[in-house]
């Protein structure tokens, strides 16, 4: 019988941050780094939970990101919200301009947060609900480095290129995030690390042909979601999140790395809407109408996006995070090895 260990998330939170904190990151990158990873891991996101510390120690150990970053902020009288990485994690960046967002967002009706220079690992559904929380509609969008081939091509050029999206309700928003891959590269790393082959139409392998086998597609390219479609949304991100704010794009940021065993460096544009001013003319927005949407969708026997995550959420902070014998294992040898525990 495998032996699990529960803790809070509040109890899980202390340990992840302490293992930052005793390798080298500030109070301000281990708390943003680690807030983030304890939700992947409470809301049942393996892929982004504490299977994500070890690469994020692993960026810090080559020197690919800052330990000591303060972000900065800087806006004038437009839409747009700047805030400088200064080469460290994006989310101490999106906590520092986050609430600007939002009153902009509510002032204007529509704004954007502009993120340079940041090394980024997280998911994006975090950031979107947040500012749902503050009764904004938001997008969220970035490049990675090169590990997406175009759909009829043979060689990685986008990323991931993830993009989520959040609606505000009275309960739980309406959420989604998806990499415009038909999977996320960590999604490939839990199947070689299981040692599982990968459903077909995943990836192609360096020759450019499809495989089935984690390590291969790792070594060669993953594929984009939807054939062409996906493809399209992926360049497109590329463009938005990449070009028009000035930063880098997925082949630049692999160049600039020169590995894809650190977290990659880049930009991130998040978009936030306020319902209340875009329907203003016709006497506010209509809630109710979005709720029969949803209503609709449940009422044929589907689901919404983030329900699964939204349930372990819930389970979570009624009864605790269950870690397996393995995981706990894991939080100890990186604890007491910091920098020195990863390769």
């Amino acid at each position: 019988m495998t032996t699990k260990t529960t803790l809070t998330p509040a109890e899980l939170l202390t340990k992840v941050e302490a293992i930052f904190r005793q390798s080298g990151l500030s109070p301000t990158q281990a708390g943003a780094v680690a807030r983030v990873i304890v939700a992947g891991e409470r809301d049942a996101c393996k892929s982004h939970g504490i299977y994500r510390i070890e690469g994020c120690l692993r960026t810090l150990k080559q020197g690919k990101v800052d330990p000591n970053a303060e972000p900065t902020l800087t806006q004038d009288d437009s839409a747009i919200v700047r805030v400088d990485a200064k080469g460290g994690f994006s989310n101490p960046a999106f906590e520092l301009g986050a609430p600007v967002l939002a009153a902009r967002a509510k002032a204007l009706g529509i704004a954007a947060l502009v993120i340079n220079d940041c090394t980024h690992f997280s998911a994006l559904w975090p950031e979107v609900e947040a500012l749902t929380a503050h009764g904004l509609a938001a997008i969220a969008m970035c490049p990675s480095y090169a590990t997406v081939a175009p759909t009829g091509g043979t060689t990685a050029l986008m990323g991931t290129n993830p993009l989520a999206f959040g609606w505000p309700r009275a309960g739980n928003p309406y959420v989604f995030d998806f990499a415009t891959s038909v999977a996320a590269r960590g999604e490939v790393e839990l199947h070689r690390i299981a040692g599982t082959p990968l459903p077909e139409g995943w990836a192609i392998d360096a020759d450019g042909k499809p495989t089935t086998d984690p390590t291969a597609a790792l070594a060669g390219a993953l594929l984009p979601f939807g054939g062409h479609k996906g493809s399209a949304i992926s360049m497109m991100i590329e463009l938005l999140a990449g070009v028009m704010i000035g930063d880098m794009t997925s082949p630049e940021a692999l160049a600039f790395l020169g590995t894809m065993t650190v977290a990659p460096r880049h930009g991130e544009l998040i978009i936030a809407f306020c319902p209340e001013r875009f329907a203003a003319a016709k006497g506010g927005v209509n809630l109710a109408s979005a709720e029969a949407l949803f209503d609709a969708v449940l009422g044929q026997g589907a689901r919404l996006p983030s329900g699964r995550r939204f349930a372990a959420r819930q389970l979570a902070d009624a009864e605790g995070i269950h870690l397996t014998a393995d995981e706990m294992a894991i939080l100890e040898r990186l604890y007491k090895g910091g920098l020195d525990a990863v390769s």
